[in-house]
């Protein structure tokens, strides 16, 4: 895969990464639920050493996850759009919110996690893995 780039709404914030993603996932836990202001978030997990961000207008928002670790969610404080997220219990794992990519049509989920707070309208499709929380 060649290189990811992406940003928020705005363009002010704008990122880049050469790391084959890790995984792609929707999650479903309430905290995407709330920044996505839907029912899930599609991510792009890879390196957090790999993402190279551009703009000084990021900032992070954490919270303690069900780990007991942290949470950061990372936006831009211009237009309000998520970038990413860095969960320290991934160990070094950061994703990216899949909406933020220049070209996101190669993006194809391979596991759904936290269903167990999965909305009832919101539709996926049964044939990707399922996880009632974190991946194990």
């Amino acid at each position: 895969m060649s290189k990811i780039s992406g940003g928020c709404l705005c363009g002010a914030l704008r990122y880049t990464s050469s790391a084959e993603p890790v995984m792609v996932a929707i999650c479903h836990c309430t905290d995407c639920q709330k920044q996505s202001g839907s029912a899930f978030s599609v991510n792009v997990g890879v390196p957090e050493a790999s993402i190279e961000m551009n703009g000084d207008t990021i900032r992070g928002y954490a919270v303690t996850g069900t780990s007991g670790q942290a949470v950061t969610r990372y936006f831009c404080t211009n237009c309000g759009g998520p970038t990413h997220t860095v969960p320290e219990a991934f160990q070094g794992l950061a994703v990216i919110k899949a909406g933020t990519l220049d070209d996101s049509s190669w993006v194809k989920p391979g596991v759904q996690i936290w269903c167990d707070s999965a909305q009832p309208w919101g539709v996926i499709s049964d044939d990707i893995q399922k996880a009632p929380g974190n991946p194990g």
